[in-house]
């Protein structure tokens, strides 16, 4: 038997159906024929590549191996993906960026097992990854669009690596006030970068440059609790001229905005989740210490009160910053740029995704989880909501 026809013969044993005794009895083919391990191999890419041209990037990908398997298929398909990696073509700066967040080739080789295993846990990878349907394309140039001014002709701005610094700042300090005034200061710089980056997409226009579109990325928003999550990065896509839409099922939100626009939704949303979570840490310990148990429901709702809270806060200061730069000899010229920016972010929503739902929290029902997350909130100077969009 040749090796291709031992990898069809598997395939079609277990790919295309679920029962265990068909995945065993895959399994049992491949483990007899260690020629067919390169086929295999192959077969691994090819399904990768099939990722790439449904919708998927790196960071989905290993995100969704995550949730649904195991750790060693998520060795497994980082190691798929990086041996894709040559035989592909260039994707532009966050495509790059994903693949650079992948863990070492050191830490990626599946463990030593028995061939029966290996060969068990690949099929089970392959199974997942036949599945995957496609998603909305993001990358720039899809659907017929221009090409847009990205991050890849310029470095990190100066105003972006103030905004880390400040982040960084608010996260580590065990101060409120100083992470209010912190992470005030990083919105307002957010705001000022956004209005910079309008203008000078403005006066482009016309000339040799390519025009500025809208872009798109995914943020994943990782369990426990979801739905609070998915609230707290629409506020702060809200907040920052761009519009979020959850995909529960795949465990990511898609924020559409101007790429200066999507750097700041990703540096505030990381940071006020990890000071939205520190806090958390912090208010169940008051509560066990003064003898009350707090369960998921508190938890929640302290995570859903954060977000509500922290949507007003970071709107109103944005806000302000665009207000103040807005005045004067500018104001001609910059309005009318912010409002077309605006329509071009809702029109590219809109084609992605033609068909939305909304979603209610659940499970905010903990008074004290909502007074502890909204006290935090403010101490983190991060409100009202929109409700949640989901493809």
């Amino acid at each position: 038997m040749s090796t291709p026809r031992t990898v069809d013969r598997a395939f079609e044993t277990a790919l295309y159906d679920t029962a265990d005794d068909a995945l065993d009895t895959a399994a049992s083919l491949l483990a007899a024929d260690p020629a067919a391990d390169a086929e295999l191999g192959r077969r691994g890419e090819e399904f990768v590549a099939t990722a790439w041209r449904r919708g998927w990037q790196p960071a989905d990908l290993v995100r969704i191996v995550r949730r649904e398997l195991d750790d060693v298929h998520v060795r497994l398909v980082v190691a798929l993906i990086r041996t894709q990696v040559p035989h592909d073509r260039a994707r532009g700066p966050r495509w790059a960026a994903q693949l650079d967040d992948l863990p070492d080739a050191g830490t990626t080789a599946p463990p030593r097992t028995d061939r029966f295993s290996h060969a068990t846990a690949v099929l089970e990878l392959y199974r997942l990854l036949l599945r995957l349907p496609a998603l909305e394309p993001l990358e720039a140039g899809a659907a017929g669009e221009a090409p847009r001014r990205g991050r890849e002709n310029r470095p990190e701005s100066r105003a972006l690596a103030r905004i880390r610094a400040l982040l960084a700042k608010a996260e580590a300090t065990g101060y409120p006030e100083e992470a209010e005034a912190l992470s005030a200061k990083a919105q307002e710089l957010m705001a000022r970068h956004s209005v910079d980056e309008a203008l000078l997409a403005a006066q482009a226009q016309g000339s040799a440059t390519s025009p500025d579109v809208p872009g798109a990325c995914r943020i994943g928003v990782e369990p426990p609790y979801e739905q609070a999550k998915a609230v707290l990065l629409d506020a702060v896509a809200d907040a920052n001229h761009c519009r979020a839409v959850w995909n529960e099922p795949f465990g990511f939100s898609t924020v559409v905005g101007f790429e200066a626009d999507l750097e700041a939704v990703e540096l505030l949303y990381t940071s006020l989740l990890v000071q939205a979570e520190a806090a958390m840490t912090k208010a169940e310990a008051g509560q066990r210490a003064g003898g009350r148990k707090r369960t998921k429901t508190f938890r929640q709702s302290f995570l859903a009160a954060y977000a509500h809270r922290a949507g007003t806060r970071l709107r109103a200061a944005a806000e302000a910053a665009t207000e103040a730069a807005t005045t004067g000899a500018a104001d001609a010229t910059l309005l009318p740029v912010l409002a077309s920016r605006e329509v071009a972010v809702t029109d590219r929503v809109e084609r992605m995704f033609p068909q939305t739902t909304t979603t209610r929290l659940r499970g905010t029902a903990d008074a004290a989880g909502w007074t502890e997350g909204t006290r935090a909130a403010d101490a983190a100077r991060v409100g009202n909501h929109r409700p949640l969009k989901r493809g």
